[in-house]
C-alpha cells in the first residue's frame, strides 16, 4: 500500500521546482541581495516574461544597436538556460528606434499594445527619453534606459514629476561632465576649449564640466566652443576654431562616427601636437577605439559608461571571455547596460514575485545588484544606478589591435553625482 504524502520526485514535478532550482543557481557575479530563484519565486508570476527593447538599427549609429543586442540576447539566452525568470521563460524583441522620438512613442505602444509586453529596455537618444517618459506612465510598464544620458530624465520626470515607470542601470551625464572635471583638475593646463555636439547632450556636459572645474580650480579659463549639429562629418571649420583660440586643453562629448571623424581629421590639421592635453568623455566607447585603432592618439582621457577592463575581477572577467566566445567581439558598454537590464528585471520579479508594474517598481527602488560592471544601486529619489567607472589615458597593447586604457583612475559616483533632490546648496558637485 503506498504511503500518503508526496515524494522528492513527485513534489518537484508537481511544482516545477527542478527548473527554478536551476534558476537559483546561476546569480550574476556576486548575486543580489535578496533570495533568488525557487524560494523568491510564487504561482502568481506567469510566463512568458516579455521584454520590448529598443535601439539604433539604421543610419550611421547602426553599430550602437548591435552591441545593445549583443548584450540583451545574451542575457536571454543565459537566464533562458538556467530556468528562466521565476521559472518563466524570457522572450526579447528588439525594433528599431532610430533617432526619432515619434518612432520610439510607436515602437513603446507596439511592444505594450500589440505584443504584451511585460517590460521595456533600450533607447539611445536623450531626446527620445525624454518623450517617452509621460508615455510611459499612461502604458504602465517599466522601462529600463540603457544609454540615453540626460539627467533631466531621472530627476525632472521621476523625482519631480513622479513617473516611476522610468529607471536606467548606465551613466549619466554626470560622468561626461562632472567627473570629466575631477579629471582636468590635475591636468596642468589653464585654458580650456570644447568642440562638442549641437544638442542638449552636448550643451549639458559642457555647462557641467565648466561649473564643477570653476570649483575645483578657479584659475581656469573657457577660451573658445564650437558647436557640431548632428550627422556632421567635416570637422575642419571647428578645429580651425579651437586651434586659433590657442588653448592649453580640449573637452568634447562628440561621440560614435562623430568622434572617429573629429579625432582623424585632427591629426592631419596637427592638432594633438599643439593641444597636448585632450579629455574625451565617450573617447572609450568601443566602436570609437576600434574604428581608430592605431590612429588614436597616445596619453588622450578617455572614458565610457563601461569599459571592458575594469573592474578586473573575476565576475567581470569571466563574462568578457562568455561574451567573446559567443559574439568573437569586446562588449561596448551598451552590451554591459543591456545585458545587466535583463538580470535587473529577473532579480525585481523574483523579489516580488510578480510581474505586476507596482510591484516590480518597489523591488527595483533601492535594489543593489553585482554586474560585470561592478556592484549598482538604483537610487530611490530618481532610479538612477549609481556605479563606478574607470577613466584612463590611451596606450597601446600588443594584446589588442586598438588603444586601451593606461594610469586607469576611478573617481567614486557618489562623489561626483548630482545628490537628492537635486536643488540648492550641497547638492551639486564638487562637493564641499
Amino acid at each position: 500500500m503506498r504511503k500518503k504524502g508526496l515524494n522528492r520526485r513527485e513534489f518537484l514535478k508537481l511544482t516545477g521546482a527542478g527548473s527554478l532550482a536551476a534558476a537559483a543557481a546561476g546569480t550574476l557575479g556576486g548575486g543580489l541581495t535578496f533570495p533568488r530563484g525557487v524560494w523568491a519565486a510564487t504561482p502568481a508570476v506567469k510566463g512568458p516574461i516579455k521584454i520590448g527593447y529598443q535601439a539604433i538599427l539604421s543610419g550611421t549609429l547602426a553599430g550602437y544597436g548591435e552591441f545593445h543586442k549583443m548584450g540583451v540576447l545574451m542575457a536571454m539566452e543565459e537566464i533562458n538556460a538556467k530556468g528562466g525568470i521565476a521559472g518563466q521563460k524570457v522572450e526579447v524583441e528588439v525594433r528599431d528606434s532610430t533617432l526619432k522620438a515619434d518612432e520610439a512613442i510607436k515602437n513603446a505602444r507596439y511592444f505594450v499594445d500589440s505584443w504584451g509586453a511585460d517590460f521595456l529596455g533600450g533607447i539611445d537618444s536623450s531626446g527620445q527619453a525624454l518623450a517617452l517618459a509621460p508615455v510611459m506612465a499612461q502604458l504602465d510598464r517599466v522601462l529600463m534606459v540603457t544609454h540615453a544620458a540626460t539627467e533631466k530624465l531621472t530627476e525632472d520626470f521621476v523625482y519631480k514629476k513622479g513617473i516611476k515607470q522610468i529607471f536606467r542601470d548606465s551613466m549619466p551625464t554626470y560622468n561626461d561632465g562632472h567627473a570629466a572635471a575631477f579629471i582636468a583638475k590635475d591636468i596642468p593646463a589653464v585654458k580650456w576649449a570644447n568642440v562638442g555636439p549641437k544638442y542638449e547632450y552636448g550643451f549639458t556636459c559642457w555647462k557641467m564640466f565648466q561649473e564643477s572645474l570653476k570649483g575645483l580650480k578657479p584659475s581656469v579659463q573657457f577660451v573658445a566652443e564650437s558647436w557640431a549639429p548632428f550627422g556632421t562629418t567635416d570637422f575642419r571649420s571647428h578645429i580651425n576654431t579651437i586651434m586659433d583660440a590657442k588653448p592649453d586643453a580640449l573637452y568634447s562629448t562628440e561621440w560614435a562616427g562623430e568622434l572617429i571623424s573629429f579625432v582623424k581629421q585632427a591629426r592631419e590639421a596637427g592638432l594633438f601636437q599643439k593641444i597636448k592635453h585632450v579629455v574625451l568623455p565617450v573617447g572609450a566607447a568601443m566602436d570609437v577605439l576600434e574604428g581608430l585603432g592605431k590612429e588614436m592618439p597616445d596619453n588622450i582621457w578617455i572614458s565610457a559608461r563601461y569599459f571592458f577592463q575594469y573592474p578586473n575581477n573575476k565576475e567581470n572577467n569571466d563574462w568578457v571571455a562568455r561574451f567573446r566566445k559567443r559574439w568573437n567581439h569586446y562588449p561596448a558598454y551598451v552590451s554591459e547596460t543591456g545585458y545587466s537590464a535583463i538580470y535587473a528585471f529577473k532579480a525585481a520579479v523574483e523579489k516580488a514575485g510578480s510581474k505586476d508594474t507596482k510591484a516590480v517598481i518597489a523591488a527595483l527602488e533601492g535594489m543593489e545588484m553585482n554586474s560585470p560592471a561592478g556592484h549598482r544601486v538604483f537610487r530611490k529619489e530618481d532610479h538612477q544606478a549609481i556605479y563606478d567607472v574607470p577613466w584612463g589615458k590611451t596606450k597601446a597593447d600588443p594584446k589588442y589591435p586598438f588603444k586601451v586604457m593606461g594610469n586607469m583612475r576611478v573617481i567614486p559616483a557618489k562623489e561626483y553625482f548630482n545628490r537628492p533632490p537635486f536643488e540648492g546648496p550641497g547638492t551639486q558637485p564638487p562637493f564641499k
